[in-house]
């Protein structure tokens, strides 16, 4: 299939007009993302915890210490809810109340699971820092040992998921069109500045060319 299925867990309701429920647009949404907030509850205690992630075909692929909540919040096979936002620009519009912005959202329900093998959690460590720099995986240190048993890696399928996304210009009261304010938008870009070295970097190290040439 290539889109996902509505359910009553992501159909879009307010503002249907905006929903996309097409796996390509939402794939690629995740994947322009650098980080997502993942919300869990635990004994009646919600909690959103912000994380880098990858994807691996229609997984999500989240990291981090074997005894953080959230790692074994999923291991134990529950529910949690992954929330991804783009944010393309502001939207200026004559009233205050027609102020908005322009993004690409997502959000994601499912259950993972633990990825236990050594060699699976490699690769979705690879998947990891891949997403975060293309070309860094092949530079760096690969985790030893150690690192990988304190490491937890899990996947969650990309089974129930929507996108919603705002484009365009304000959307005004034909009223106020008379009224002498500024109106339009604001488009916002997220961009690398220029690299900056460690200081205990040696002399002879040169910035590598997918660093100078980052772009999302």
């Amino acid at each position: 299939m290539s889109t996902f299925p509505i359910t009553h867990r992501n159909e879009i309701k307010r503002v249907s007009k905006r929903a996309n429920y097409k796996k390509s647009t939402i794939y690629k949404i995740i994947d322009e993302a650098l980080y997502c907030h993942v919300g869990f509850t635990q004994e009646k205690q919600p909690f959103v915890i912000p994380t880098m992630h990858a994807r691996m075909e229609d997984k999500i692929i989240l990291h981090g210490s074997k005894t953080s909540r959230l790692i074994k919040h999923i291991e134990a096979g529950n529910e949690v809810c992954i929330a991804i936002t783009l944010l393309d620009g502001l939207v200026l519009a004559r009233s205050a109340f027609h102020h908005s912005m322009n993004y690409r959202s997502v959000v994601i329900f499912g259950r993972g699971n633990s990825i236990e093998t050594d060699d699976e959690k490699r690769l979705a460590l690879q998947a990891l820092m891949e997403h975060m720099l293309p070309g860094r995986w092949a530079d760096v240190r690969k985790p030893n040992q150690e690192e990988l048993n304190s490491t937890g890696v899990v996947s969650i399928p990309i089974d129930d998921a929507s996108a919603k996304i705002r484009t365009g210009p304000p959307v005004d009261d034909p009223e106020d069109d008379d009224l002498l304010v500024w109106t339009g938008l604001l488009p916002f870009h997220q961009r690398a500045e220029d690299p900056v070295n460690d200081p205990r970097i040696g002399k002879n190290v040169p910035i590598p060319e997918y660093i100078i040439h980052s772009h999302r």
